[in-house]
Order: structure tokens, then sequence, then C-alpha cells
């Protein structure tokens, strides 16, 4: 008799202690009311499954460890994904998928793959929501949802100086654009060197992020551009030493050397903002050259069959490898979960990775 009220007694503890935890958990107070995403095919996460467009990821296996193919460029989760957790709040939708009557208070995801700062950037993919677009995007959220839900200005701008505003963008425009191998590629570098075009993706980039400010944002945090020279999309198509195209690389470090700057500028100007780096690109490549230091055993070939010999996107329905977690590449140009994984935590603790402030600093300001 004993032993089966100790049996009972277990059983209760088994099923119902844990469910207190859950909805606990469940209660608390999330870091910061919303999390706002924008951005490219690395925080994509479905607003390109009804565009037309070949930059789609709504098919098997993206998403293979995830809940389903949701329109997700990886395995898994992105790096928004990780941070939302982070921060108590559910994922961000996508805005495609949100619905025009009801007020979504937790964020939204306007990232569109294959996008990118310049308006040209895209298209020889199709449709996509280019950066100026999302942010218009966010304006007509701001507008028809939140300024109808929130009764006071006043408290409709605390609602949004306390949220996250989480940005990266600009890999299309050198993969797609300044880079890119066809003849219109090779024009635009004859008459535009790597600094000015640097330069001109820096001062497009300011006026979007100026317009997000105007639009109540507060705390921003952008991920510069990571080491796309050891993508496979580059490396299989480049005749190159080492594991990386090294002049594409610097080709990039244009761009990212004069992010710093030019948050700052923005920081020091507009009153109350903090604009945030994330220090995606030596990460990234530290990950690519050293990778046993991160628990990874292939850094250079995606885990997924992709198209043009590992170049492109996964071939629909194919078999991936049998270790995705061990992989850095999912595709021909994106990372697969653990490395976003890795992206984002570090970013939450780690000063040398984003800064001038982690995001767990930014949040209690």
């Amino acid at each position: 008799m004993k032993q089966s009220w100790a049996a009972v007694f277990f059983f209760i503890l088994l099923h119902f202690f844990p469910m207190k935890i859950i909805s606990s958990n469940q209660q608390q107070q999330p870091l910061a009311p919303a999390l706002y995403v924008f951005g490219d095919s690395l925080f994509d996460s479905g607003n390109n499954n009804d565009l037309l467009t070949i930059a789609k990821a709504n098919y098997l296996p993206y998403g293979l460890n995830f809940i389903k193919a949701s329109g997700r460029f990886t395995n898994g989760k992105t790096i928004p994904d990780f941070i939302a957790e982070f921060l108590g709040l559910p994922y961000a939708p996508p805005y495609r998928k949100s619905k025009p009557d009801s007020v979504v208070l937790t964020g939204l995801n306007y990232a569109s793959g294959a996008c990118g700062i310049l308006p040209e950037t895209g298209l020889k993919s199709g449709g996509c929501l280019r950066l100026s677009k999302q942010v218009e995007l966010f304006e007509e959220t701001l507008k028809w949802q939140l300024q109808t839900y929130y009764k006071t200005s006043q408290e409709l701008s605390y609602y949004l100086s306390k949220s996250l505003f989480l940005i990266t963008i600009g890999s299309n425009d050198y993969i797609s654009n300044y880079l890119d191998d066809t003849l219109i590629g090779k024009i635009i570098r004859k008459r535009i060197s790597p600094d000015q075009f640097a330069q001109l993706l820096i001062d497009r980039l300011s006026d979007q992020l100026k317009r997000l400010y105007d639009l109540g944002g507060r705390k921003m945090v952008f991920f510069e551009l990571g080491p796309i020279g050891c993508i496979p999309s580059i490396t299989r198509k480049q005749k190159h030493s080492g594991k990386c195209v090294e002049n594409t690389n610097q080709v990039i470090s244009f761009f990212n050397n004069k992010l710093p700057g030019m948050l700052r500028n923005l920081t020091s100007t507009l009153q109350g903002s903090n604009f945030v780096l994330g220090h995606a690109n030596w990460l990234g490549y530290d990950a690519v050259i050293n990778p046993f230091k991160y628990g990874l055993m292939d850094s250079s070939n995606p885990c997924c069959i992709a198209w043009f010999n590992g170049t492109s996107g996964c071939v629909p329905f194919s078999i991936p490898c049998t270790s995705p977690d061990e992989h850095y590449f999912w595709d021909g140009y994106h990372l697969t979960q653990t490395m976003y994984s890795t992206l984002a935590s570090r970013c939450i603790n780690d000063s040398t990775v984003c800064m001038p402030f982690t995001l767990n600093q930014l949040i209690q300001m």
C-alpha cells in the first residue's frame, strides 16, 4: 500500500508540477514588448512564400529541424527566432501572413529573401520587399494597427522605445549586384570602386534607419555582412587558396568598415537612440577557419543537396546530410541553425560581438 501511494505521489509530481512551471514561465513579463525584424533571407520568416520569386524556402528540406518548412532559409531557427526566445516573445510572424484586421503587439517580421538596400537588387529573382518597402510596411502597421490600439501618443512612443528593432541587409547588394559575374556586374565594377559602392549602400541604409527612428524606433541592432567570400556560392565558382575567396571578403570589408562610424553618428545625433553593431564577420570567419572550436565538422560544404553544384538553394525534398548541427552551411548561401544560435547567443552576452552594448545591456536601457 505504501508503494502504491508513493507511485501515485510520483505520478502527480511528474504530471502536475512541470505544468505549473510552464504556466509560470508563460506568465513572466517579456524583456521587451516587441521584436521588429527587417532584412533579407538571413532573417526572412516566410514573407517570400506568396511572392512571384524563385527565392523561396517553403519546402523541405528547409525547416527540417523546425515546426515545418515555414519560409526560413535554413534547417531550423534564425537569429531573430533565438533572440525572440531570449526576450520571452513569440517568433515574429511574417508581415505578409498577418491579418489586416488584427493587431500583433509582440512584433512582426518584414525581411524578404533576395532583396537588398538598393531597389534594383533582387529583381532578377523576381519580386521581393526591398528595405525601403519594408520600412514603408512598418509605417502602415504603425498607422493602421498600433495607433488605433494605443490610446495616447505617449503610450505608443513608450512601447516603441522599449521594443527591439533587428536588421541585417546588404549581402545581396554584393552577391546579386556589385559582384555579379554577368555583364551588368562587370559594368558596375568598372564605373564604381568598392569604396564608392560601399558608401552608396551606407548612405541609403542610414536614410532608412533614420526613417525607423522617425517612426519611433529607438533600440536598433544591425548585423554587419558575414564573410561572403567563404560561402559555397562563391568558393565553388572562383579559384582560391585556403577556405575562402579573400578578394571577395576584401570588397565586403569596405562596407563593414564604414558601419561603426555611421551608427555612432546616428546615436549621437538622434536623441534617445541606441544603435548596436553585431560583428557577424569576424565570428563567422573564425568559425569557417576553426570549425572544431565551434563544435563543427564541416565549414565548407552545404548540408543539403543544393542546385548548381552546391552553389544555390536546396533541391526540393532532397535528403540532406545526417548531422546538420555539425555543419556551418545549410545551402549555398545560408547557415545552419547551429551557427545562427552561436551568433545570437554571443550578441546577447559577448561585448566583442555586439557593441557598444550587448543585447542584455540594451534591453535594460
